[in-house]
């Protein structure tokens, strides 16, 4: 048995913090394999995930909220937001499924923000995710003010 509690999540989000990419999965699954993809996502308000979809394989993907604040968008073709949810179990919302198809992002809004991630598997770096030509490639030093232009639409900027 894993035992998903405080110490754990604290110690994910420790390694997130270090991370040059300011997030740190831990994955239950043991092998990329796995029809079932399990893990905890830490993740620092200051990293970028490249918006995305899941198709070819299609995959559906859902996020639950251990710790802290993140906010899930979802985006048409153009890369508007079609939708969005800020999830925080201290305000009831604990979770959000992304269909199959769909651009998604996510965005930590607190420090040591981490989410239980599920995602039909199996896992394979080359057909994983479709990165939307709109916006930001990771890494490209870009993504902080993207993060930010997203939060101004939807008036969650501080």
């Amino acid at each position: 048995m894993i035992k998903i509690n405080e110490a754990f999540i604290s110690e994910t989000s420790a390694k997130a913090k270090k991370s040059a990419r300011s997030r740190m999965n831990f994955n239950f699954h043991k092998e990329d394999a796995a029809t079932l993809q399990r893990m905890l996502n830490a993740m620092e308000p200051d990293t970028y995930i490249q918006p995305h979809k899941h198709e070819n394989p299609d995959k559906v993907e859902a996020f639950f909220a251990l710790r802290g604040r993140l906010l899930i968008v979802e985006f048409d073709d153009t890369g508007e937001i079609t939708d969005y949810v800020v999830l925080d179990a201290r305000t009831g919302n604990f979770g959000a499924e992304i269909a199959p198809r769909t651009w998604h992002t996510v965005i930590s809004l607190e420090e040591g923000s981490v989410a239980y991630e599920v995602k039909d598997g199996p896992y394979d770096v080359v057909v994983d995710k479709n990165f939307a030509p709109w916006a930001p490639a990771e890494g490209d030093g870009n993504g902080k003010s993207y993060n930010l232009q997203l939060l101004k639409k939807i008036n969650l900027a501080k």
